[in-house]
């Protein structure tokens, strides 16, 4: 399992593109008939994609934890970006459509995934982090999820926020989590973009076209830098930097946040006319 350590916002401006990736960016995640994921210490975050392709996968122990189990001491969000799946969650067995999501709390023993169809398996996108309070367990289709249509075509921005582990939905210790989907036409994300020193933050891009990339840009308001991303790769955030993107062409992403609350709107904006 990868580890990626925690950096200080001084020491971020002389890293070369090279070392930001090094740092930052979780690639190789997604690869068929595993589950890949990597340990941050970012609040301790674990992200990951688990793709059932051929077989079921379960959700194994990691050293690294010193646990009895993945989710002794964790909570964990899933949603689904491809074909129709299922999570079986201590004998309980929940669908996943693409787009859905499904919250485990912690204790939960054992986590299996499973697609309907190995010619169109799920791509499950993991998020975990501690947690001290246990809570029940949850599935919210996207049709179910909190939607809010921001931005306009005008600024290429036109995007719909999908809301689904908050302080309105399902219920968490620490996680929030979500989805954006760029309208047709429209590529920069979280566009003004915004820090909160209150929370981490991680992006999981998906459904960007073959061909395409998104430049994720991150680092302080007087100090951006940024990093190309491809389909199914995760890029983690600090408290300290912005995040925000601009692709070649529509894509989505996930969104999750984990630290001292559960507000979304807990965000300090950061105005385009003073990033440099």
């Amino acid at each position: 399992m990868k580890i990626l350590h925690s950096v200080h916002p001084e020491d971020f401006k002389h890293y070369t593109s090279a070392v930001i990736r090094e740092r930052f960016l979780l690639d190789n995640l997604a690869k068929p008939g595993t589950i890949n994921c990597a340990y941050t210490l970012y609040d301790r975050v674990i992200a990951g994609v688990a793709i059932p392709a051929n077989r079921q996968l379960e959700l194994e122990n990691y050293p690294k934890l010193r646990a009895s189990f993945f989710l002794e001491r964790r909570e964990l969000g899933i949603i689904n970006v491809a074909g129709n799946g299922m999570v079986t969650a201590d004998g309980t067995t929940y669908p996943l459509k693409k787009l859905d999501c499904l919250y485990l709390g912690k204790g939960t023993k054992s986590v299996v995934f499973s697609s309907d169809d190995s010619a169109s398996p799920a791509v499950f996108y993991l998020l975990s982090a501690p947690a001290h309070a246990v809570y029940p367990a949850a599935l919210m289709t996207n049709a179910e999820a909190i939607k809010v249509t921001l931005g306009d075509l005008s600024t290429a921005n036109h995007r719909t926020i999908n809301k689904y582990i908050h302080l309105e939905g399902i219920k968490s210790c620490q996680l929030v989590m979500g989805l954006t989907i760029l309208h047709n036409g429209s590529v920069w994300n979280t566009m003004p973009p915004h820090v909160h020193d209150r929370r981490m933050e991680a992006y999981f891009y998906f459904d960007v076209p073959e061909g395409h990339r998104v430049f994720h840009y991150m680092g302080e308001g007087h100090e951006t830098r940024h990093i190309l991303m491809n389909n199914y790769e995760c890029v983690i955030s600090p408290p300290w930097s912005i995040h925000a993107g601009s692709g070649t062409a529509s894509y989505s992403f996930i969104w999750g946040m984990a630290g001292e609350n559960l507000d979304y709107a807990d965000m300090d904006p950061v105005p385009v006319a003073e990033m440099i």
